[in-house]
């Protein structure tokens, strides 16, 4: 076969995702073709988790990573893969500020939020429904809070792992409130796949995403030597343990009690009236 003809047969899926080190871990096999699939080429586009959520709104991307607030909005024009996901064990967005706030004193005070469509603030808007909130850039919120523009952020990313350098004192610990409330993990964020690809190339799609998640873990010190470069002010060793939190058997799989938590945080955002629309939680099995 020609190089023209066999070329003409190659499928490009459009896949992004947000420039930090777990997503980076997660797709390294599949962004440096060391998971392959054949007829299939992945173009990868990096931009912020509040961008990719807007967009998916569009139905711009094949694959994109969304919040899990999101999905509501674009279940009509995505499905869930089985795969893929950030889930906080006990840990995840933070309430931080430079003052020892007690959790009911905060709920007083305006808050830095990463965007409305993230889980964070579903979260914070579960945790205080009456909550002032700005919505600030994620990279920004620690900066903001820090020159006095903001009494205290919620913080996402590797601002998990950093704040207490800055003298920032950690207020409340989102994913450790929904523990203490549900019993379950905090489901962050997850990847979302286009319906109109078909039956067949979505499922062919979510076995490649898991086969370059199951690569980085075989192969850990290559993928986070590749994810060092999306690593904001993280040494190696930092990278490494804020892979591990977002990057790990769970990733690979929920879990029934992960898809769980996915159900019962998006029934309450809607249930609250955060979330406009009834969410219908559907994966690509």
């Amino acid at each position: 076969m020609s190089g023209s003809s066999a070329s003409a047969h190659v499928r490009e899926i459009t896949v992004a995702h947000s420039p930090d080190s777990d997503d980076a871990f997660m797709f390294y096999g599949l962004a440096t073709n060391k998971v392959r699939v054949p007829g299939l080429k992945f173009t990868h586009t990096l931009t912020d988790i509040e961008t990719l959520n807007r967009k998916a709104l569009e139905g711009f991307y094949d694959v994109t990573a969304i919040s899990f607030h999101a999905y509501p909005y674009l279940q009509d024009k995505y499905a869930l893969m089985p795969s893929g996901g950030s889930v906080g064990e006990g840990y995840g967005p933070m309430i931080v500020s430079p003052k020892k706030f007690t959790p009911d004193e905060v709920k007083q005070v305006k808050i830095a939020v990463p965007g409305t469509l993230t889980t964070a603030y579903l979260a914070l808007k579960l945790f205080a429904p009456q909550i002032e909130t700005e919505v600030v850039p994620f990279d920004q919120i620690i900066p903001a809070v820090l020159e006095g523009k903001y009494e205290a952020g919620l913080i996402i990313h590797e601002g998990q792992l950093t704040y207490s350098r800055s003298g920032l004192h950690k207020v409340l610990d989102m994913g450790r409130w929904w523990r203490d409330l549900t019993g379950l993990p905090l489901p962050l964020g997850g990847n979302a796949i286009k319906r109109s690809l078909g039956p067949e190339l979505m499922q062919n799609v979510c076995v490649a995403l898991r086969n370059s998640i199951q690569y980085a873990l075989d192969n850990r010190a290559e993928a986070l030597e590749y994810a060092m470069q999306f690593a904001r002010d993280l040494d190696v060793q930092s990278a490494d343990k804020f892979v591990g939190m977002y990057v790990n058997e769970r990733t690979l799989d929920y879990g029934a009690d992960g898809r769980e938590a996915i159900r019962k945080l998006l029934d309450l955002g809607y249930e609250r009236g955060i979330i406009q629309i009834k969410p219908n939680v559907d994966f690509v099995d």
